[in-house]
């Protein structure tokens, strides 16, 4: 499978960078084809600029300097997208490349008549999220109502193929946990993520 993993992490020493590369690591390995963007590797600007928020109101799609973006994102069969919890949601930088990146005509359009088509982004029958959060599972679950996977799965997979099959893993108390425990997290995800692209 071909699949699109885009990353979002301040620091190239983190956790989360030593997740994407045991997860990328392991999909390479199971014979996956896997494009990586890092996002503060590349200096990804997330703010929408008004010339694009403009074209993208006359149906203009993203804008020039993120071609590379679309291109790889209509070429993928998976998504993988690898993150922190922030503020109960996902960072600036990476909700800054879902609004730049999934605009009218590339991941829907707004018809004349003001309906919008969804799934346009119908080449992505697999998609996966990798995410940390500080706070204990029965806060995010039972006092937030878990905010930001509603946004990401409820929000993202109705722009993706029909049936698209989605794979939420999540590690909780990731300040206060030990380094042990971090570490059989890291690499169980992995593991179960090589299985669900191959499934």
């Amino acid at each position: 499978m071909r699949i699109l993993a885009v990353c979002c992490h301040p620091s190239p020493e983190s956790f989360h960078a030593g997740l994407k590369t045991a997860i990328v690591e392991r999909l390479t390995a199971a014979g996956h084809a896997v494009e990586v963007i890092d996002l503060h590797a590349e200096g990804f600007d997330p703010v929408m600029p008004r010339r694009q928020w403009e074209d993208s109101r006359r149906g203009g799609g993203s804008a020039p300097e993120l071609s590379r973006h679309v291109d790889e994102l209509r070429a993928a069969e998976g998504l993988l997208l690898i993150y922190p919890t922030w503020w109960y949601g996902m960072p600036a930088m990476i909700k800054g490349w879902v609004e730049r990146v999934w605009q009218p005509g590339v991941a829907f359009e707004i018809k004349p008549d003001g309906s919008i088509r969804t799934g346009m982004l119908d080449n992505i029958r697999a998609f996966a999220i990798a995410t940390t959060h500080g706070s204990p599972q029965w806060f995010i679950r039972l006092a937030m109502g878990e905010p930001g996977r509603k946004q990401v799965v409820r929000g993202l997979t109705q722009h993706l193929a029909r049936g698209c099959r989605v794979s939420w893993n999540a590690l909780y108390n990731i300040d206060s946990g030990s380094a042990a425990t971090r570490e059989r997290w890291r690499e169980r995800t992995a593991v179960r993520l090589a299985r669900f692209f191959g499934a």
